[in-house]
């Protein structure tokens, strides 16, 4: 390490430095993007920590991946658990060279359903967390000579869809990382927000659509993805990884896109 910057370890042609070494903290990392993100990191060679929910995918995922994972079953939301984690990471790792919200999700249906404790969950797993996050995961940074943070944002939070809550956290989002840019610029800390389009992830939504209505998910496939395919996760974590990578050392306040110039983020309607 120097400076809180890995050192090239793959020479080659492109000199490419990766995430090799570096020490990463990534919420929400047992399913989906959040899985394919902690995975990729450590097959790089990161030092990564995740947290979720619950002790049970977090012990499935450190038993596959060994002892290059520190994991911690907590709720994001709820008080100094995350910060508590962050310390225990800097700890462990002796500092940290980047964070990713990835945790987030949704609460509530439609306008008229959703109530003002829907607004408010929905916010803080999405706006609150992350955060949360950044700013306890600051010193470490700063201490490190720099580092990466990235907040998952969404399709849906610049091309509108229901449900709105969702949305307007997502949305949120995207502005907290152009604003942290330019307040923790100064100290060598880069923030930027990735929005993935609608992902194939099993058992979720879009798989389930796949095989339980093929004919409904190849009108959603033909009149909103130009592509031709919803983009997949993984697809989405290589770009994570890049932006924590030293090669994007001049992105910083961006926001990212990973979508396949897919239109609107459902069938839903808009």
């Amino acid at each position: 390490m120097n400076g809180g910057r890995a050192t090239p370890h793959r020479g080659g042609d492109t000199g490419w430095p990766g995430v090799h070494g570096k020490r990463v903290l990534v919420t929400g990392g047992t399913r989906g993007l959040g899985e394919q993100i902690v995975r990729l990191l450590a097959a790089e060679g990161a030092r990564v920590a995740t947290c979720a929910r619950t002790a049970r995918g977090l012990d499935a995922l450190a038993a596959s991946l060994g002892s290059s994972v520190f994991t911690r079953p907590l709720d994001v939301t709820a008080p100094e658990e995350l910060e508590e984690f962050v310390a225990a990471t800097g700890k462990r790792f002796g500092g940290l060279d980047g964070v990713v919200a990835c945790a987030g999700g949704s609460r509530g249906g439609g306008f008229e359903q959703a109530d003002a404790e829907d607004w408010a969950a929905t916010w803080e797993v999405n706006v609150g967390h992350a955060a949360r996050l950044v700013r306890a995961a600051v010193p470490y940074l700063r201490k490190a000579g720099g580092g990466s943070a990235v907040v998952i944002s969404s399709i849906s939070g610049w091309k509108p869809g229901p449900h709105a809550q969702y949305g307007v956290a997502k949305s949120a989002q995207i502005h907290l990382a152009a604003s942290l840019a330019r307040e923790l610029g100064p100290d060598g800390i880069r923030v930027n927000a990735v929005s993935p389009g609608s992902m194939l992830i099993p058992g979720r939504r879009w798989d389930r659509m796949r095989r339980e209505d093929p004919d409904a998910f190849a009108r959603f496939v033909a009149a909103e993805f130009p592509g031709g395919a919803p983009v997949a996760p993984q697809e989405v974590a290589r770009v994570v990884a890049f932006l924590l990578s030293d090669w994007s050392s001049g992105i910083s306040g961006a926001h990212l896109p990973v979508d396949r110039a897919q239109n609107a983020p459902s069938p839903d309607g808009y």
